[in-house]
Order: C-alpha cells, then sequence, then structure tokens
C-alpha cells in the first residue's frame, strides 16, 4: 500500500493532505488521530454514492460515528443556491449542532458546496474533503475556496474556509469516465505552467503512464500538484498575491462555462481552453516564445482537452470578463506567461489582441 502525505501551513488550521491507496477504509481513524467528534453528515451525488458511500460509512460506523447521508444530483449545473438549500433543510431538520462534521465525497462540485456549507451553517463547522476526481484530488479540494456559482458568472458566492483534512485516495481514480480524468488534466498541466518548468516538461515526458494510471508518476503527480498549491495559499490564503496565478486559463475557462450555461463543457475541459488562448495571448504579448507555445498546444492535444471554443459572441465574452472575481478597477486582470514556470498577472491587455484571441480560437 503507498501513502504519502503534506501540510498545508496555516498556523492553526493547518491540515494534513493524505495520499495513497486504500486510504478511503481509514476515514473514520483518521477523523479520531485528529480528535474530531460529533456527528457526522456525508454529502455526495447520485453519481459516487453507489461506488463510495458504503466503504465511507463502515469506516466511521467502525470508528463510532453517527452518520447522515445527503445525495445530491451529479453536475455543474446544481451548483447552485437551490441545492445548497437542499443541504441546510436537511441538517436542520436532522438537528445538527456545531460539533457536526460534514464530509465532502465527491468531486469539485460537491467539495465546494460542502465547504461552503459548512463556513455558513451556524456560523462555520467543520468539514474534511474525500475528492474522488483527479481534478479535485489535484487542486479544488485543497486550499479552502468553497462557494457555488450563479447565472452572472461561476464561482462568484462563497467564502474562503479550510476543510481539516484532505484523504486522496489514488483507487478512486480508477472509477472515473475517461472524460472526466483528462479534464482534471487540465489543472496538472496548469501547475507546470504556472509554477514548475521541469514538472511540466515531467507530464509531457510520463503521460502514457500517467494515463494508465501507474501508481508511482501518479502519485508525483498528486503530491506535487498539492504541494505547489499548499505553498501559495499558505503565503496567501485569500487572494490578494500570488495565489491569483492559480487562475491560470481560468479567465477565459469562466467565461466558456458561464456563456454555455455550465451544462456542456466539464470545469477542466472549459479552463483547457482558456490555457491555449491565455498561453496565445501571452505569445502574441512577445512574453512566450514559439517553441514553448507550440509545446503548450501539443501536450493539451495529447492529453486530449478540447483547444478551440465554440463560437462565442465576442461581446458576451469580454462582458463575462467584466465580471471575473480578479477584476480590479473595473479592468480584468489576466494570468499570463513569461515562459514555462513563469506566471504575472496583469491588466495591461489591450482588448484588440483579446478579440483576436477569442475569434481565432473559435470553432466554425
Amino acid at each position: 500500500m503507498m501513502q504519502n502525505h503534506l501540510t498545508v501551513d496555516l498556523g492553526s488550521r493547518s491540515y494534513p493532505i493524505d495520499f495513497g491507496q486504500k486510504l478511503i477504509s481509514t476515514l473514520g481513524q483518521r477523523l479520531r488521530s485528529l480528535a474530531l467528534r460529533g456527528q457526522t453528515v456525508v454529502i455526495t451525488n447520485e453519481t459516487i454514492a453507489p461506488l463510495f458511500l458504503a466503504q465511507v460509512e463502515t469506516s466511521l460506523r467502525d470508528a463510532g460515528y453517527p452518520i447522515l447521508p445527503i445525495l445530491l444530483p451529479d453536475g455543474e449545473i446544481y451548483k447552485n443556491n437551490n441545492t445548497l438549500q437542499q443541504i441546510y433543510d436537511r441538517l436542520l431538520e436532522h438537528r445538527m449542532e456545531r460539533s457536526t462534521i460534514l464530509i465532502a465525497l465527491g468531486g469539485g462540485v460537491i467539495g465546494d458546496m460542502t465547504g461552503y456549507a459548512a463556513a455558513t451553517f451556524l456560523r462555520g463547522v467543520d468539514f474534511v474533503q474525500i475528492p474522488t476526481t483527479l481534478l479535485a484530488q489535484v487542486d479544488s479540494s485543497v486550499g479552502g475556496k468553497t462557494g457555488i456559482n450563479h447565472p452572472l458568472g461561476k464561482n462568484l458566492i462563497g467564502a474562503f474556509y479550510q476543510p481539516r483534512l484532505v484523504v486522496c485516495d489514488l483507487d478512486s481514480l480508477a472509477t472515473l469516465p475517461r472524460r472526466e480524468f483528462v479534464a482534471g488534466m487540465a489543472e496538472v498541466v496548469k501547475y507546470g505552467l504556472i509554477h514548475d518548468r521541469d514538472f511540466f516538461y515531467y507530464i509531457r515526458d510520463h503521460l502514457e503512464a500517467i494515463n494508465r494510471l501507474t501508481p508511482e508518476p501518479l502519485l508525483t503527480v498528486l503530491h506535487t500538484c498539492c504541494a505547489i498549491k499548499g505553498r501559495i495559499v499558505s503565503a496567501d490564503e485569500r487572494e490578494s498575491g500570488q495565489r491569483a496565478l492559480l487562475n491560470f486559463g481560468h479567465t477565459f475557462g469562466h467565461a466558456i462555462e458561464t456563456l454555455t450555461g455550465y451544462d456542456q463543457y466539464l470545469h477542466g475541459e472549459a479552463v483547457g481552453m482558456g490555457i491555449v488562448m491565455a498561453a496565445d495571448l501571452s505569445r502574441r504579448l512577445g512574453w512566450l516564445g514559439q517553441e514553448e507555445w507550440l509545446d503548450i498546444t501539443q501536450i493539451i492535444r495529447r492529453v486530449g482537452l478540447p483547444d478551440k471554443i465554440p463560437p462565442l459572441s465576442i461581446d458576451a465574452v469580454l462582458e463575462a470578463f467584466s465580471r471575473d472575481k480578479k477584476v480590479h478597477g473595473g479592468r480584468p486582470r489576466f494570468v499570463l506567461l513569461q515562459g514555462i514556470g513563469r506566471a504575472v498577472v496583469t491588466a495591461d491587455v489591450p482588448e484588440s489582441l483579446l478579440i483576436e484571441v477569442i475569434r481565432d480560437h473559435a470553432s466554425g
């Protein structure tokens, strides 16, 4: 059994991230080791529940925890206030107290909504992340960004609220549909592009083994991504500075998701398109060399991510940029590259270049 571990250093709110195989069955013991006591509420969805809920419940029951499962519909289109209210309703109906522990069992949507419910229910209860998708394991389960979508934009309602524990069980990735795994690879590639040139080329050179879920390279991917994010979050928890770099590809990607109603693309697919567009914008600004630009586009295609956006209205895309969370002083800010492994945040982007990128990357 392979295991690994790191800590997100936030002083009294620090928490462990555990990686390995066969970890879900040890959840109850891990909660005990952190001295977490109280009713456990396992929030999951209709797709994940048949795969892992019984295993989680057995582990919790064996460790002496009372359990309440809450099953939600599956999909980004349900990451909204109506679904959040369903969580609150169940918690209140069962008279949950401040000692309650919310457990997010699923991908990024479940993790974000569970975290936001934990941040706001009774003004804050403990929560634990058990991410079951690649995207959630390498990115969304770590760092304490929680929230829901709004029809006018993605993740515009939420809170910074850190989990007490993150458990990344590699075995859960074997249950992922191919499309979901590919979507998660967008975030993996992102970490190499913004922070670690050597890691970017490690991904390129080990892509076939990663795709086969070979434990050693897969563990390297999970650990490297979470270590990078953990260091950034430790230095800038509330995104006043360098944490914004984690949004590389996301300004474009969120606009695509919003304008297609959250139901046409997976989040990682939209981020993949956003990575290509942000890299091209960097190239047109003269910041990214042609060879590196080709390396980026080639790996996105090799991973299997889309590199063309749907034929969206340019004005609608620009309007979506204006509602992005990184807008400052009325100007959208973009995370761009000054080389592979070197990202910067800038608002100094001519609108004419943005229009060219949107137009040239649209399909049809």
